[in-house]
């Protein structure tokens, strides 16, 4: 099994020309503004400080790369959908994501986090069409499912199977930052998809 503990930050790149090829296989971490993508990264890594997190927003404007176990890199991307950034921020996030999947990268695996409660945003579905456009593998990571009880979670999962099934979704995979368990059951399904 991948040690995700041995992660360690890499290195960030705000504009498209400081991007540098990929080395090895990369796992690229996408969502609207303030979905959790970094406090994902931090517990399934079992750290609370490797990735910066932000209670406002539009903060992580750049694009952070940490190395994993297994020669893995670990990609959290911008956060998108974020309407209060300018004209030029969006054009500069626009170019940044193209550069980063336009370069023939080796991209093992895209996690795409979505709110349990709600149904995708047009957002959110422009982005896994963009993984689909790039033939990239995708999942569906449902969070803050530690708010949903037993009966409304099989709902949920049950209306995200019929959203996802037809947009080529690998796995729909229920998390909660709250619960150790939910970071195992992650870890063991990475593990499985990256080693096998």
């Amino acid at each position: 099994m991948i040690n995700f503990r041995k992660t360690v930050f890499q290195t960030s790149f705000g504009f498209a020309e400081q991007l540098k090829p990929g080395k090895g296989r990369e796992v690229v971490f996408c969502g609207r503004s303030n979905a959790g993508k970094s406090s994902l990264i931090n517990k399934i890594c079992g750290q609370n400080k490797l990735a910066r997190v932000s209670s406002s927003p539009g903060k992580t404007t750049t694009i952070n790369f940490f190395t994993s176990d297994a020669d893995i890199t670990l990609v959290d991307l911008p956060g998108y959908g974020f309407a209060r950034r300018s004209g030029t921020e969006l054009e500069r996030w626009s170019d940044l994501m193209e550069a980063y999947f336009g370069t023939g990268r080796n991209i093992a695996l895209a996690l795409i986090l979505l709110d349990s409660r709600h149904d995708p945003s047009d957002d959110d579905l422009d982005m896994i069409d963009y993984m689909n456009r790039f033939d990239i593998e995708y999942w569906a990571v449902l969070t803050k499912t530690d708010k949903l009880n037993r009966t409304e979670l099989a709902d949920r999962l049950s209306r995200f199977g019929v959203i996802l099934e037809p947009l080529n979704c690998a796995e729909i995979v229920p998390f909660t930052i709250k619960d150790e368990k939910s970071a195992e059951n992650l870890r063991k399904l990475l593990s499985a998809r990256l080693e096998g």
